[in-house]
C-alpha cells in the first residue's frame, strides 16, 4: 500500500438529516465509485479491505481547523489557571462544553492541548450548528388527510449550519488503488447527490473545495509507549491495544442500506459495536501510524441482502503521548 493523508475542504449547502459520520461517509464513497467505474472496480477497490489493506479510511466531517476532544477522564484535565492541581466542579462543568481541539494546539504536550480546547460556539464562529424538529406528513388520497399507520404524521431531526459552513475531512488513501483525483470525483458525487437520509428531499448537499496532502503536528518521541488518537468511530477488538491505558466510548451502530439496496426486503444491517470517535487508545505501533482499526464484514456477516457488505471499522488518528 502506498498511503497518504489528505484533508479535503467541504463547504456546506444545506441541512443534514445524518450526522457526517466517517463510516458513513465511506458506505457512500463505495457506492459513488460502485455507479461510476462499475462493480468491478469497487471489488478490486476493496480487494483486501477486511485484512487491514484498506483503499480509503474516512474520518467524520469536523469544524474547520478543529479535531473532536480526546475522550480521557477529568484526571487529565488541567486545573484552571493551571496545570496542575484538582478540578473544581465548576471546571469540569466548564470542561464538558468544549468538545473540540484547535489543530494549532496538536503537537503540544497532552495537557497544553486539552487546556486549548473550545465550545461549539468557538468552533463554529459564533454561528454552532441549530437542531430542528421537521414535521413530515403523508396524506391518504381517499380520505385527503392523515391518519393512523403509514398515514400517521411523524418528525425526524434536521441539523442547520451556517451558510457554507466549511468542514474538514481528513482521509487515508491508498495511492497505488486510487488516485487523489478521483477521490474529489467520489466526493463531488456524494456532494451533489446529497449525504445520508432525506438526500432526495434536499438534505445533505456539499462542495468540494482543496484536497491538500497533510500531516499533523507530533511531539518529539517520548519513552512512554505512543496512543492514537481516533477522528472516526472504529473497531479496535482484538488489535493487541493497552486496555489499561486506552480511553473510549462505545456506541452501537444499526446500520441500513442506501442506494438500491434501500428498497429491498430487509434494508437492515447487523449491529455494529464501535468506539466512538476521540477515542484513544495507546499500542507500541510504528511512529507516524495514519490509522488504526479492521474491516468489518464480508461473507456475509453484516447483511443477509448483500452478502459482501463491509463497514468501515478504521480510523484515521493523530499521534499523541499520555504525558500524564
Amino acid at each position: 500500500m502506498t498511503l497518504a493523508l489528505y484533508r479535503a475542504r467541504l463547504q456546506l449547502h444545506t441541512a443534514l438529516g445524518t450526522p457526517l459520520a466517517g463510516d458513513t461517509l465511506f458506505g457512500q464513497c463505495c457506492w459513488a465509485a460502485r455507479e461510476q467505474w462499475g462493480e468491478t472496480e469497487l471489488q478490486r477497490l476493496l480487494d483486501g479491505y477486511t485484512d487491514g489493506h484498506p483503499w480509503l479510511v474516512v474520518s467524520d466531517g469536523l469544524p474547520e481547523g478543529y479535531l473532536p476532544k480526546p475522550t480521557l477522564p477529568q484526571s487529565f484535565e488541567p486545573a484552571a489557571g493551571s496545570a496542575t492541581g484538582p478540578i473544581d466542579a465548576a471546571t469540569r462543568k466548564a470542561n464538558k462544553t468544549k468538545r473540540w481541539i484547535p489543530l494549532t494546539a496538536t503537537g503540544k504536550p497532552l495537557k497544553t492541548m486539552l487546556k486549548a480546547a473550545q465550545s461549539d460556539k468557538e468552533a463554529y464562529a459564533n454561528r454552532p450548528p441549530i437542531e430542528s424538529i421537521q414535521p413530515h406528513n403523508t396524506l391518504n388520497r381517499l380520505t385527503g388527510t392523515t391518519g393512523a399507520d403509514v398515514f400517521a404524521p411523524y418528525t425526524q431531526r434536521q441539523t442547520f449550519f451556517a451558510s457554507g459552513q466549511a468542514i474538514d475531512l481528513y482521509l487515508v488513501l491508498d495511492e497505488s488503488r486510487l488516485a487523489v483525483e478521483k477521490l474529489r470525483i467520489l466526493l463531488e458525487a456524494i456532494g451533489m447527490h446529497g449525504h445520508g437520509r432525506d438526500a432526495s428531499s434536499g438534505l445533505g448537499k456539499f462542495g468540494v473545495g482543496a484536497i491538500s496532502p497533510h500531516r499533523f503536528e507530533v511531539m518529539a518521541p517520548a519513552k512512554q509507549t505512543p496512543s492514537f488518537w481516533t477522528l472516526a468511530p472504529c473497531a479496535p477488538q482484538g488489535l493487541g491495544f493497552d486496555g489499561n491505558n486506552s480511553y473510549w466510548r462505545i456506541i452501537t451502530r444499526f446500520g441500513r442500506h442506501g442506494n438500491r439496496h434501500a428498497l429491498a426486503a430487509n434494508p437492515f444491517k447487523n449491529p455494529v459495536l464501535l468506539a466512538a470517535t476521540g477515542a484513544v487508545f495507546t499500542a507500541d505501533k510504528p511512529a507516524g501510524t495514519l490509522f488504526i482499526g479492521q474491516g468489518l464484514g464480508s461473507n456475509g456477516q453484516l447483511s443477509n441482502s448483500e452478502p459482501a457488505t463491509v463497514q468501515q471499522g478504521y480510523a484515521p488518528v493523530v499521534n499523541i503521548h499520555m504525558d500524564d
